[in-house]
Protein backbone atom coordinates (compact mmCIF):
# COMPACT_ATOMS: atom_id res chain seq x y z
CA UNK A 1 0.00 0.00 0.00
CA UNK A 2 1.51 3.09 -1.10
CA UNK A 3 2.31 5.83 1.57
CA UNK A 4 0.15 8.71 2.08
CA UNK A 5 1.06 11.80 0.80
CA UNK A 6 1.09 15.10 2.78
CA UNK A 7 1.23 18.77 2.01
CA UNK A 8 4.96 19.19 3.41
CA UNK A 9 7.40 21.00 0.55
CA UNK A 10 10.11 18.62 -0.84
CA UNK A 11 13.62 19.55 -1.98
CA UNK A 12 15.17 17.30 -4.59
CA UNK A 13 19.45 16.43 -4.81
CA UNK A 14 21.09 14.15 -6.22
CA UNK A 15 24.85 13.21 -5.66
CA UNK A 16 27.42 11.37 -7.24
CA UNK A 17 30.57 9.52 -6.02
CA UNK A 18 32.83 7.17 -7.94
CA UNK A 19 30.11 4.76 -9.52
CA UNK A 20 27.81 5.95 -6.47
CA UNK A 21 24.49 7.53 -7.36
CA UNK A 22 22.63 9.13 -4.28
CA UNK A 23 18.53 10.87 -4.75
CA UNK A 24 17.85 13.17 -1.85
CA UNK A 25 14.72 14.37 -0.57
CA UNK A 26 14.99 17.14 2.45
CA UNK A 27 11.35 17.20 3.99
CA UNK A 28 10.31 19.47 7.17
CA UNK A 29 10.50 17.36 10.03
CA UNK A 30 13.12 16.59 13.21
CA UNK A 31 16.04 15.44 11.77
CA UNK A 32 16.19 11.71 10.86
CA UNK A 33 18.03 10.34 8.02
CA UNK A 34 16.73 7.14 6.24
CA UNK A 35 18.80 5.43 3.65
CA UNK A 36 17.50 2.87 1.40
CA UNK A 37 14.72 3.02 3.93
CA UNK A 38 16.77 2.21 7.13
CA UNK A 39 17.91 4.77 9.79
CA UNK A 40 21.46 6.48 9.13
CA UNK A 41 22.95 4.11 12.28
CA UNK A 42 21.65 0.88 10.93
CA UNK A 43 22.98 1.55 6.73
CA UNK A 44 26.26 3.16 7.67
CA UNK A 45 28.73 1.53 9.78
CA UNK A 46 31.54 3.57 10.95
CA UNK A 47 30.94 6.85 13.12
CA UNK A 48 33.05 8.83 10.22
CA UNK A 49 30.80 7.69 7.51
CA UNK A 50 27.93 8.92 9.52
CA UNK A 51 30.04 12.69 10.07
CA UNK A 52 30.32 12.81 6.17
CA UNK A 53 26.75 12.51 5.60
CA UNK A 54 25.93 15.18 7.92
CA UNK A 55 28.26 17.94 7.25
CA UNK A 56 26.34 20.01 5.05
CA UNK A 57 23.50 19.89 7.71
CA UNK A 58 25.85 20.96 10.57
CA UNK A 59 27.60 23.58 8.40
CA UNK A 60 24.54 24.76 7.81
CA UNK A 61 22.90 24.49 11.47
CA UNK A 62 19.69 22.60 10.03
CA UNK A 63 20.49 19.54 11.67
CA UNK A 64 17.07 19.70 13.13
CA UNK A 65 15.23 20.96 10.30
CA UNK A 66 15.19 18.60 7.71
CA UNK A 67 14.62 15.26 7.73
CA UNK A 68 16.75 13.59 4.80
CA UNK A 69 15.50 10.32 2.87
CA UNK A 70 17.61 9.16 0.25
CA UNK A 71 18.05 5.98 -2.29
CA UNK A 72 21.23 5.16 -2.76
CA UNK A 73 22.75 2.63 -5.10
CA UNK A 74 25.69 1.29 -6.41
CA UNK A 75 29.61 1.60 -5.01
CA UNK A 76 30.71 1.26 -1.82
CA UNK A 77 29.53 2.22 1.75
CA UNK A 78 32.34 5.39 1.00
CA UNK A 79 31.76 6.25 -2.25
CA UNK A 80 27.25 6.47 -0.91
CA UNK A 81 28.50 8.35 1.92
CA UNK A 82 30.12 11.10 -0.58
CA UNK A 83 27.31 10.65 -2.76
CA UNK A 84 25.03 11.64 0.16
CA UNK A 85 26.87 14.50 1.24
CA UNK A 86 26.64 16.13 -2.55
CA UNK A 87 22.73 15.41 -2.47
CA UNK A 88 22.00 16.75 1.05
CA UNK A 89 24.22 19.52 -0.11
CA UNK A 90 22.56 20.76 -3.61
CA UNK A 91 19.45 20.11 -1.69
CA UNK A 92 19.83 22.46 0.54
CA UNK A 93 20.95 25.02 -1.83
CA UNK A 94 16.94 24.65 -3.36
CA UNK A 95 15.79 25.17 0.14
CA UNK A 96 17.53 28.14 0.84
CA UNK A 97 19.83 29.89 -1.44
CA UNK A 98 21.66 31.77 1.40
CA UNK A 99 23.53 28.60 2.30
CA UNK A 100 25.99 28.81 -0.79
CA UNK A 101 28.71 30.44 0.49
CA UNK A 102 28.95 28.17 3.38
CA UNK A 103 28.65 25.46 1.19
CA UNK A 104 30.75 26.42 -1.35
CA UNK A 105 33.63 26.99 1.12
CA UNK A 106 33.47 24.05 2.53
CA UNK A 107 33.50 22.00 -0.47
CA UNK A 108 30.20 20.37 -0.09
CA UNK A 109 28.81 21.77 -3.74
CA UNK A 110 31.99 20.03 -5.89
CA UNK A 111 31.85 16.63 -7.74
CA UNK A 112 34.72 14.89 -6.85
CA UNK A 113 35.52 13.50 -10.72
CA UNK A 114 37.94 10.88 -9.36
CA UNK A 115 36.57 7.75 -11.08
CA UNK A 116 37.87 4.43 -11.86
CA UNK A 117 40.30 3.98 -14.59
CA UNK A 118 39.53 1.23 -17.25
CA UNK A 119 41.17 -1.82 -17.81
CA UNK A 120 43.69 -1.77 -20.99
CA UNK A 121 44.24 -4.74 -23.04
CA UNK A 122 47.75 -6.04 -22.93
CA UNK A 123 47.85 -5.08 -19.15
CA UNK A 124 46.52 -6.86 -16.06
CA UNK A 125 44.71 -3.94 -14.36
CA UNK A 126 44.63 -0.19 -15.34
CA UNK A 127 48.40 0.29 -15.46
CA UNK A 128 49.68 -2.80 -14.05
CA UNK A 129 51.81 -4.73 -16.62
CA UNK A 130 52.39 -8.49 -17.09
CA UNK A 131 55.82 -9.33 -14.82
CA UNK A 132 58.96 -8.97 -16.75
CA UNK A 133 61.66 -11.32 -16.83
CA UNK A 134 64.65 -10.97 -18.34
CA UNK A 135 65.18 -14.99 -19.37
Amino acid sequence: MPKAKTDKIVFYGTGRRKSSIARVRLVEGKGTITINDKNIDEYLGTETLKVIVRQPLTATNTTDKYDVICKVQGGGFTGQAGAIRLGIARALLEANGEYRPVLKAAGFLTRDPRMKERKKYGLKKARRAPQFSKR
